[in-house]
């Protein structure tokens, strides 16, 4: 298996069977119960998305951005493998951040 641990920016992983068991985990993410659920609730929803409406027949990553952060859920060999990366602000990240508050 990949390390997880030495992928740049990771704060946290989780390795997930297809019916939700937590395989592995460490960082932010250490047996945490309530992100995997959540998780494999979205990755069931995305299973029932019409493959007539989008370009691809399936999907294979799933990226969740917010602000300081993000997830990043891939599915494979039958596993959902789950990152969560710290993000690098850039100066539009910025700018865009600042604009918000002025609101």
């Amino acid at each position: 298996m990949l390390l997880m641990e030495r992928i740049p920016d990771q704060i946290g992983y989780l390795v997930l069977t297809e019916d939700g068991a937590v395989l592995a985990s460490g960082g932010e993410l250490e047996n945490n119960e309530r992100i995997a659920n959540i998780i494999l609730g979205l990755v069931t929803l995305t299973d029932k998305i019409d493959p007539k409406t989008t370009h691809n027949d399936a999907y294979n990553k799933i990226t969740i951005v917010y602000s300081t952060h993000c997830y990043v859920i891939c599915l494979s060999n039958k596993k959902i493998h789950i990152v969560k990366k710290k993000l690098r602000p850039t100066t539009n990240q910025q700018i865009q951040t600042q604009n918000l508050l002025d609101l």
